[in-house]
């Protein structure tokens, strides 16, 4: 097993990244339905919280069916991220994670997200203000580098470390790089060799097939992964990923029953937590996802997108499960 502190994770735990406008709780429950081990909020900004903003304050709901669920924090202040620790402990996660990894011009430019990689000092003294604050286990999740000239994270991983954090995630590009290019793990795997590591490591980057999921697990020894784009509309992934690592056979595509079954979870969840007018219009993201590849995808997805009607919703994916399209391409 893996372990945060006294939490108990399974070996090579597979985790959903945090990512914004995405990672809500109904979208953590459809990845949780199919075998994600631990799970984050959405990122969440800490002079959002201490100005008592609305729509911070939601992405603390945490469920227990979620469980183990860890709520994300990102800020450029030191003692504003203590005190949102503490905000953020009573809202009853199982950890708190903080955000040094966020390339986004609106978060690294105000000195937080992946901009604490160029102020390292400031990055432990941030770090052990949250420690402090709360008497849950804190997680980091970082980047390589600033960029190519300041591949600092085995620093970053042993400071770290040496204040109290009790595992990192670490995403295998700079913050110059955005998403561009592959994903470089070779770092990711320096870390976890270093003797004086002691907290479990997880790689994230380029996840996007139960085949590169074990090949990276052999090749960089890394502890567990984090799963992010390969997951919107997709949370097989997970299941996918846990049964070819056991059994090195790759389970069938899910059948357009399924992805029905599936779609309709996350869009009720997605109802439910944020009302009939959000629920829809935040779900309309996620339909060219779940019924990608299929024959007439378009003709759904459009319709899908165009109501404005839970019923008609519904009816629209009733549809799509009697009509059994077939998988194209």
């Amino acid at each position: 097993m893996v372990h945060i502190r006294d939490l108990a994770l399974p070996d090579f735990p597979l985790l959903l990244a945090p990512m914004e406008d995405v990672s809500d709780p109904p979208f953590r429950a459809v990845c949780k339905a199919n075998g994600a081990d631990l799970m984050y909020t959405e990122f969440i900004s800490s002079e959002g919280l201490i100005r008592d903003a609305a729509k911070s304050k939601k992405k603390l709901d945490v469920f227990d069916y979620e469980r183990p669920i860890g709520i994300q924090l990102f800020g450029s202040d030191v003692d504003t991220m203590g005190e949102c620790a503490r905000i953020s402990t009573a809202a009853g996660p199982d950890l708190i994670d903080i955000n040094y990894g966020c390339p986004v011009k609106q978060v690294a430019c105000r000195g937080a997200g992946a901009a604490l990689l160029r102020d390292v000092p400031k990055m432990v003294e941030m770090t052990s203000a949250v420690v402090k604050a709360t008497h849950l286990p804190v997680t980091v999740k970082t980047r390589l580098g600033w960029d190519e000239s300041t591949l600092n994270v085995t620093e970053v991983a042993e400071r770290l470390q040496d204040i109290g954090i009790e595992a990192l995630t670490v995403h295998g590009r700079t913050r110059v790089q955005m998403y561009k290019g592959d994903a470089d793990w070779r770092l990711i795997a320096k870390i976890k060799e270093n003797p004086r590591i002691k907290i479990p490591i997880f790689g994230n980057g380029d996840i996007d097939s139960p085949q590169k999921a074990l090949e990276y697990k052999n090749r960089y020894g890394v502890d567990g992964v984090m799963i992010g784009r390969a997951s919107i509309g997709y949370p097989w992934i997970f299941r996918e990923i846990k049964h070819y690592v056991a059994t090195g056979e790759l389970l069938a595509p899910p059948t357009v029953e399924e992805r029905v079954a599936m779609c309709r979870m996350h869009f009720e969840k997605s109802i439910e937590w944020k009302g009939a007018r959000v629920g829809i219009f935040e779900m309309r993201r996620h339909y060219a996802q779940y019924f990608r590849g299929l024959e007439g995808a378009k003709q759904w997805r459009m319709r899908l997108v165009e109501t404005d009607s839970v019923d008609e919703v519904q009816a629209i994916l009733e549809e799509i499960a009697a009509a059994e399209p077939m998988m194209v391409g």
